[in-house]
């Protein structure tokens, strides 16, 4: 990714990206149990960016569902209640298009949003599907809701077999805010796993669930299905943490809804 304009990722940046997730440099183990594994990567003191990596055995699941299921937008609105909004803004290339997504956050806290170019690539018997903030003029941040900053966020998808696969997901994300301890601490803990849990559930009923939803529209395999508007990239400019106001929620107590812990 360029630091002075807007890039779609190349091989390298995706062999970077599945390096990374492969990688145990640095990453210490926060969470292990019921095949699923969150690690979290030490940042300097004073530094807002948060950075974890998810992983999840994904039995009696191919890879090829677990990377449709993620790509498909209108399952996602079913499965994901954390979602308040969430559409395509446009395409790039057959393997690049530009998103919105918003989200609930555990009570106090304020929602967030971000705008992402999001990118895609089979590799081999793997898959991955990566994002990055981007800015794009029709879509400013919104009042009452905070603009968060992805760096790097996306999955990798490993095959493990016809009907076994592992699932990583590596995040790299300022949430523009300083958070209170117990939301970094429950990330980790609790947000993370639940997440994960969710995941694999939704892709063992994901062909099901397909198979009564329009079947076979899948824009991300098939780009001549896509019916979303071309962006050129000369309306995106990356998306810079220093020109979001960053928001102070440190002194947030956790509420009652925020203790929940429903799956």
């Amino acid at each position: 990714m360029s630091e002075q304009s807007v890039t779609i990722p190349d091989d390298r940046a995706f062999a970077s990206f599945k390096a990374e997730c492969l990688s145990e440099d640095g990453w210490r183990v926060t969470y292990s149990k019921g095949g699923i594994m969150v690690w979290t990567q030490k940042l300097e003191a004073g530094n807002s960016v948060h950075k974890i990596k998810c992983q999840l055995v994904c039995k009696d699941v191919s890879a090829e569902t677990v990377y449709d299921m993620l790509h498909d937008i209108e399952y996602r609105k079913k499965w994901d209640k954390n979602v308040i909004e969430t559409f395509d803004i446009g395409k790039l290339t057959v393997n690049a298009d530009v998103g919105y997504y918003s989200w609930s956050c555990p009570k106090p806290l304020l929602d967030r949003d971000v705008v992402t170019l999001r990118s895609w690539l089979p590799m081999g018997k793997d898959y991955i599907i990566m994002n990055y903030s981007v800015k794009h003029a029709k879509y400013p941040p919104k009042k009452g809701v905070v603009r968060a900053v992805s760096l790097q966020t996306g999955y990798l998808i490993q095959s493990q077999g016809p009907k076994t696969s592992n699932l990583t997901y590596m995040a790299q994300v300022d949430p523009r805010g300083s958070l209170p301890k117990w939301v970094v601490n429950k990330s980790y803990q609790i947000f993370a796993p639940n997440v994960m849990k969710k995941i694999g559930k939704a892709c063992a009923k994901y062909l099901e669930w397909k198979q009564k939803h329009n079947p076979g529209f899948k824009p991300w395999l098939y780009p001549e299905q896509t019916t979303l508007p071309s962006i050129p990239l000369s309306e995106l400019s990356i998306q810079r943490v220093e020109s979001l106001e960053n928001i102070d929620e440190s002194s947030l107590a956790e509420t009652q809804e925020g203790r929940e812990d429903s799956d």
